[in-house]
């Protein structure tokens, strides 16, 4: 024993503790701050062991218990190609934890530690859409779903698949006094039902397996989407009774539904045919393939694309590229085809946000609209994401990517020589009217240059300059800015995520930290564009990619207010007729400003910041990015114009 435990152990405590009343307590105080000088290091002063009964580990069981339900749940897990599982720790799935820890030596899965079931989740999300496959999350009953069910709706509204456990303990007379109470359900899932694609609560083991592929494969069925399972605590934790019976079904992936041969028929005859052809699209890409066949089907057309963005559909630079140039293009269209389209009514109409809210048509009457989508395939009523209704003159059922190579071929066979001719004239047209466009964003992105705070547009270019000759992934955007798909050359699938699907803020910093692991793997260099009001909705994100050494630079756009909702505000002021003067109530991050910068390395992250003039921000990204390709995660902090 130290002489230090003896002191304060047996008699010597007991006289400390009896000859200690409240004023000679306060007395004792001046005494022992002065006796003990402050560590020169605090941040590495090591406590000494708690050695409270409570912590040391309990007795051996007297079962002698050597498997568990838990142990075959893993096995099920790894057939289904499962690299992660995202979790905040807690006991209702503390038999499928210990099992993935010491059963399967934490190998696939290997377990992602967040602070928060928000951010596993989100982390799935941006996963799954880089690596185009699930990561599987697991969280604490009806608590830790609550506490997940924004990241959940998000993945929802972004048709992306997530593959969501929680622990649960079903039998009422099985549950301990208490907590065990509040954190069960009859039927947890009723939670989130509603924007979950597919949803089980398995009664044994057998039952376990079949659900948890058929999850899979329900997740991964385009239109994809989250599913859930809650799984029983005695079923992770028990003693598997009869383990030669149970069986683990194959997987087999759904081949992707391709549109009907007749309808891709009409569609290439009315498209072919057409003066002015308009591609718009938006969740058309789910693969690398998608990008390459939908160029070349706009180059066999020489038509006009617009990308919506909600995947890395269309090169940024390539010359049919008309995306900001969407009015001018529908405006003149005399067939549209809307691939894998959400708001498809949006994308052709103009809303106007005013006293009375109005919409107005931006293509012609006489425009022919074809869609081509998963969307009509699977819908539900309650959380009206899917947009308001736009009329079609044919619309074809059917995954676009993989409808994508017979909609072309058609066109091909419908080509000749004369409408080739007039193809190469039309796309003439349209690559100069790209290079006028991309002109001029770069002359735009000049005003204010040398401003404090920074432009959006001088940080977007002096990213850009850091890691134009890497090979990068723009992982997030947070407040989805427009300057990087107007000055940066986006020519490869993983050039950029997508964005959140249901605009909850707190998506960006952990999904774009899910997309960075992804990229791990493949040697690319993340980057993320950082808003700083989300950020603040999930911080512990930048100590899960500190913990898990993920490589990706946080950009942090802090603008000190939720800027768009400042906006909003000053309209409604002035509409009513009132001041502007008080929007920033409620509104503005501010008094005090946040250090983030110094909350990110106190997560372990290398940051730097806040930096306001622009002469120092090049230098700074520079050095983040030294980090980041040395494999941790850095954060720039730049306080910048409000958009």
């Amino acid at each position: 024993m130290s002489d230090h435990s003896r002191d304060l152990s047996g008699a010597g405590r007991r006289n400390f503790l009896k000859g200690v009343t409240l004023t000679g307590a306060a007395a004792l105080t001046p005494a022992v701050v002065a006796q003990t000088p402050p560590p020169k290091n605090p941040a590495r002063v090591v406590p000494l062991p708690n050695l409270a009964v409570e912590t040391l580990p309990p007795p051996a069981d007297p079962s002698n218990q050597t498997s568990s339900g838990g142990d075959f749940m893993v096995d099920v897990l790894k057939t289904l190609d499962i690299d992660y599982l995202a979790m905040n720790c807690a006991s209702s799935f503390r038999g499928l934890h210990e099992a993935v820890i010491n059963y399967a030596k934490n190998v696939k899965p290997e377990i992602l530690t967040c602070t928060h079931e928000e951010i596993a989740v989100a982390m799935g999300q941006g996963y799954a859409k880089i690596e185009g496959k699930p990561m599987a999350m697991i969280c604490h009953g009806t608590v830790g779903l609550q506490h997940a069910s924004m990241a959940m709706y998000n993945a929802w509204c972004d048709r992306v698949p997530v593959y969501v456990m929680i622990g649960n303990i079903i039998e009422a007379d099985k549950r301990a006094p208490g907590v065990e109470w509040v954190h069960s359900a009859i039927d947890p899932a009723a939670l989130v039902r509603d924007f979950v694609k597919w949803d089980d609560q398995p009664a044994s083991l057998q039952h376990f397996a079949e659900s948890a592929v058929r999850a899979y494969k329900v997740a991964m069925t385009p239109p994809m989407g989250p599913v859930l399972l809650s799984l029983d605590a005695e079923l992770q934790e028990n003693p598997i009774p009869d383990r030669e019976r149970l069986r683990i079904p194959k997987f087999a992936k759904v081949t992707p539904p391709v549109g009907d041969p007749g309808a891709l028929a009409e569609a290439a005859k009315m498209l072919a045919a057409a003066q002015n052809p308009v591609l718009i699209c938006d969740r058309l890409a789910r693969t690398p393939a998608g990008m390459a066949r939908l160029v070349e089907l706009a180059e066999t057309l020489q038509c006009a694309v617009v990308d919506q963005g909600g995947r890395m559909n269309f090169p940024s630079r390539h010359p049919l590229n008309q995306t900001f140039r969407r009015a001018a293009v529908v405006g003149e269209a005399d067939v549209i085809l809307a691939i894998e389209m959400n708001d498809l009514y949006g994308a052709v109409n103009s809303f106007s946000d005013r006293i009375v809210r109005a919409t107005r048509a931006i293509f012609k009457p006489d425009a022919k609209i074809i869609t081509l989508g998963s969307r009509d395939l699977y819908l539900k009523s309650n959380y009206q994401d899917f947009g308001r209704y736009a009329e079609a003159d044919l619309a074809i059922a059917g995954d676009g990517e993989a409808s994508l190579p017979a909609l072309t071929e058609q066109i091909k066979r419908l080509v000749n020589a004369g409408r080739k001719s007039a193809f190469e004239a039309r796309g003439k047209k349209l690559a100069e009217a790209h290079l006028a466009t991309r002109e001029r964003a770069k002359s735009d992105a000049t005003i204010g240059w040398d401003a404090s705070p920074i432009t959006t547009a001088r940080m977007c270019a002096e990213i850009y300059s850091q890691i134009k000759d890497e090979d990068w992934s723009l992982v997030g955007n947070g407040i989805n800015i427009a300057w990087p798909r107007r000055l940066w050359n986006m020519d490869k699938p993983y050039r950029w995520n997508g964005v959140s699907g249901g605009a909850g803020i707190g998506y960006n910093a952990p999904a774009s930290a899910g997309a960075a692991l992804a990229n791990k793997r493949h040697g690319r260099l993340s980057v993320t564009i950082q808003g700083d009001g989300d950020l603040m909705f999930a911080p512990g994100t930048l100590w899960t990619a500190a913990h898990h050494h993920i490589p990706i630079l946080y950009v942090l756009l802090n603008n000190r207010a939720y800027h768009q909702e400042l906006m909003y505000m000053q309209a409604m002021a002035a509409r009513h007729g009132r001041s502007v003067e008080n929007s920033h109530i409620g509104i503005t991050i501010t008094d005090p400003n946040i250090d983030y910068a110094t909350v990110a390395k106190g997560f372990g992250v290398y940051a730097e910041g806040p930096i306001t003039d622009p002469k120092n921000l090049g230098p700074a990204l520079k050095r983040a990015v030294a980090v980041v390709k040395r494999g941790e995660p850095a954060l720039v902090d730049v306080v910048t114009d409000p958009r």
